[in-house]
């Protein structure tokens, strides 16, 4: 981690309204790297005025672009994809230095987000619409059309990924798009839009409004603004939800979770072991795909002693990023002292003397933690904590598992460990989960197969990429057409 470059502390982080960048009119905020704890730059948030301010702005822009061919715009976004590409070690190490990443999985959600703009790219062959002669001398077609000008707010773990989830999409189908970075993380923001902007983006087509509270609810409550996508907490996309649609705005919103991977005796120990492993420390396990609880399912001791030792060797800084404030240390080690008062084994304690690479001890830091016999019902097991800590729970059958899985109010993702294709179908079929994994701990379908969960890990209809997200960003027009009277006579003719 020793390439890691940092932002000059002067950095100024303003919006992008109509092409230029201005300073919003409301607080001002210092950055702070989660490495080190070093300012990184300031934030000037906005007000409602200026989320209202940048609406106006989209507005021509929105109509101009919505108006080209779909082809016209898909040339557009194939030069955002080379200039995302060229830059991708400058927008990589943004990710790393304002949230905590390590740099190669800054790189991978960078990567991950091109991959939702390449099967934006393929619409202009996909989606066709349709056209039949469903009568004599009558035709039905469908036409997708924009809807106008629309905003995506997005979460501080992933800078770069979850925009790229929104903004190809909705700026493919012919729309304006609306940004708000979160307030945390909004450096990387200013690199996505230049590379959009040297793509040959018309202005206006992409704003930046940055901020916290004040500017989502000016969203929400915007009459011009026709829908609304979030990726955060759970409460909050409740929340954003609830506003969005109480306005009669669409609204997809996507929550926390509680992952569960099932643990089976017949799992082959070393893909178990690492693939758990990478799935609740990866991202310092600051993600809706971290997979924090184990279920194990009769004799797994083994292979939990196996996890309980590599996740103790880890060091910080090389092997796992940061914790995004020093806050949520605080919170992380409370919620482990917390279980072990409550019985639950630490085989592992992050909280102690963890090696800490390079010259970072002043960041937040917190090791991964193992905690064996997890109450079923406790904080621990139930609670999204949003850190690299691990709850193994036992139960003794594969029932078992699947109704504690069950019990989740949360849907996001699930997994299964183990030689059985019996076993995986069935927690394919039973597990209350919108993404499922058999031996693989984080789930994250590839394009065309979308992104998204069940319960309280979705507020909407249908998931945030893939064919979903294309129908959420657009709407369809039905036409009939007539030419010519005809003899015969049916009821559309």
């Amino acid at each position: 981690m020793h390439m890691l470059q940092f932002s000059d502390p002067d950095t100024e982080v303003r919006n992008l309204i109509g092409g230029g960048w201005i300073p919003g009119g409301g607080p001002v905020a210092e950055l702070r790297s989660p490495w080190t704890g070093q300012g990184i730059g300031r934030l000037f948030a906005s007000s409602a005025a200026d989320v209202a301010t940048a609406v106006k702005a989209a507005q021509g822009p929105a109509r101009a672009w919505g108006d080209l061919p779909l082809k016209e715009r898909t040339a557009v976004m194939f030069r955002f994809r080379d200039e995302l590409f060229a830059r991708q070690d400058a927008i990589a190490n943004s990710v790393s230095a304002e949230s905590g990443k390590l740099l190669s999985e800054s790189r991978a959600g960078l990567l991950k987000g091109i991959e939702v703009l390449e099967f934006a790219l393929s619409l202009q062959n996909l989606d066709g619409g349709g056209k039949m002669l469903v009568s004599t001398g009558v035709t039905c077609e469908y036409r997708r059309e924009p809807l106008g000008i629309v905003a995506g707010i997005t979460p501080f773990n992933f800078p770069a990924m979850v925009p790229m989830w929104m903004i190809p999409l909705a700026i493919t189908a012919g729309n304006a798009f609306l940004w708000k970075p979160s307030d945390k993380t909004p450096l990387t923001s200013l690199l996505l839009a230049e590379a959009a902007r040297a793509a040959g983006l018309p202005d206006g087509v992409l704003s930046i409004v940055q901020g916290g509270r004040e500017a989502v609810e000016a969203i929400c409550d915007h009459p011009d603004i026709k829908a609304v996508a979030f990726v955060g907490s759970t409460p909050v996309a409740r929340s954003v939800y609830v506003r969005a649609t109480s306005n009669g705005k669409r609204a997809l919103c996507l929550g926390g979770a509680k992952n569960h991977i099932i643990l089976m005796p017949d799992a082959d120990p070393e893909m178990a072991a690492s693939g758990i492993l990478a799935s609740f420390t990866g991202c310092a396990g600051q993600r809706c795909m971290a997979s924090s609880v184990v279920v194990g399912v009769g004799p797994v001791d083994d292979i939990v002693a196996d996890l309980a030792r590599r996740a103790g060797a880890m060091e910080l800084g090389r092997d796992m990023g940061a914790i995004i404030t020093a806050e949520s240390v605080e919170k992380l080690r409370n919620a482990v002292g917390r279980a072990g008062s409550e019985g639950a084994q630490l085989l592992a304690d992050g909280r102690g003397s963890i090696p800490v690479a390079a010259d970072f001890g002043d960041g937040n830091w917190i090791g991964p933690s193992v905690l064996d016999h997890v109450q079923p019902g406790s904080q621990a097991a139930c609670d999204e904590l949003f850190g690299p800590i691990l709850s193994v729970v036992r139960v003794e059958n594969l029932s078992a598992a699947l109704a504690l899985e069950n019990e989740s109010p949360y849907g996001n993702a699930a997994s299964v460990f183990t030689s059985s294709g019996a076993v995986a179908e069935e927690v394919a079929r039973q597990a209350h989960a919108g993404m499922i994994g058999v031996n693989i701990g984080v789930p994250v379908p590839r394009e065309p197969f979308s992104f998204g969960g069940f319960s309280d890990s979705r507020f909407g209809h249908g998931d945030i990429t893939g064919m979903d997200g294309v129908a959420f960003w657009s709407r369809q027009k039905k036409v009939s057409q007539k030419w010519s009277l005809q003899k015969d006579q049916n009821w559309m003719n």
